[in-house]
């Protein structure tokens, strides 16, 4: 049987990874995460294809020509895509393809893969909440923190585009949510 897409997205900040660790290992769902190519370096530990498909910027850019990325878009002095094949070969192999991506990647896999995917935004529950994760991660500068919130009120204006969004005011309550709404999509 052929597998399902689940699209998480939302602003830096908002919870996505912390909501998804609760239950991305939940083997009845059969949840695997969507490998991305990237052009930028590997970082220590990291692997090519598993953690990303390692890419030079001439081979991405001829990829993108080729048509072959499901999306794609460039960030830091690095593209980032998702490679068609890449998720059709896990939707073959009958895994659910698992993916935390910014909201026009988000809305391009969904026009793509119609009632296949599910999309869920997670809302953080202000802007000022967000503020205050951000400057509690104490991992970049005001200035920057600044850039992100900016993007993230651009991000939020897309959350009526998905199919669910989850408030993300009680971290407990939301990975309950988020767990219930990806079960019932996949037993759909």
């Amino acid at each position: 049987m052929e597998g399902k897409l689940i699209i998480i997205s939302g602003p830096s900040g908002a919870g996505k990874g912390t909501i998804l660790s609760a239950f991305k290992d939940n083997e009845e769902l059969n949840l695997h995460f969507s490998v991305s190519a990237t052009t930028r370096k590997a970082r220590p530990g990291e692997v090519d294809g598993k953690d990303y498909f390692f890419l030079e910027p001439d081979d991405f850019k001829q990829r993108v020509e080729n048509g072959e990325f499901l999306e794609h878009e460039d960030f830091h002095s690095a593209s980032y895509g998702t490679l068609r094949s890449q998720v059709e070969k896990q939707l073959s192999e009958g895994e659910n393809v698992l993916f935390d991506i910014d909201v026009n990647g988000a809305m391009n896999i969904k026009q793509i893969y119609g009632k296949r995917a599910l999309s869920i935004f997670i809302m953080p529950p202000s802007l000022e909440e967000l503020r205050q994760r951000l400057i509690g991660r104490g991992t970049e500068s005001i200035e920057k923190i600044e850039e992100r919130l900016s993007r993230a009120e651009y991000e939020m204006s897309f959350s009526d585009k998905f199919d669910e969004t989850i408030v993300n005011d009680n971290l407990e309550v939301a990975q309950v949510e988020a767990e219930g709404l990806i079960e019932d999509f996949l037993s759909e």
